[in-house]
């Protein structure tokens, strides 16, 4: 089945969902098991699912201590393009695009792009 928006969508919200609780099935159940998951572009990636729940896990955020929301903004076969924000309780506001590939509806690769938007250029 070809990916779509209700797919990335969905996918999204179950990542907002999974990031909430942290919840290793919750994890682990938006990833293949090859997955590759990067924090940062140029970073190496995390590999696997067990891998992926554990590098989460390793420093999670505190339920509440956040505010995210993303949407689907571009589909090209397997591949889409996420933006959204996430607002900490502290202050700190990212602008987020997330690079992805979908196998069957979970994740096999994922790269997070973010900016501060507190962050200014001159």
């Amino acid at each position: 089945m070809p990916l779509d928006e209700a797919t990335v969508n969905g996918w999204l919200t179950r990542y907002v969902g999974a990031w909430r609780t942290n919840a290793p099935d919750d994890i682990r159940s938006l990833f293949t098991n090859f997955a590759t998951y990067r924090y940062r572009p140029w970073g190496a990636p995390v590999v696997g699912a067990e891998a992926i729940v554990a590098a989460w896990l390793k420093n999670p955020d505190e339920p509440g201590s956040w505010e995210a929301s993303y949407k689907c903004e571009m589909i090209a076969d397997d591949r889409a393009i996420a933006i959204g924000k996430t607002t900490y309780v502290d202050g700190g506001t990212y602008s987020n695009l997330f690079q992805l590939r979908f196998e069957s509806g979970r994740c096999s690769e994922f790269v997070e792009w973010y900016m501060n938007e507190s962050t200014t250029d001159t």
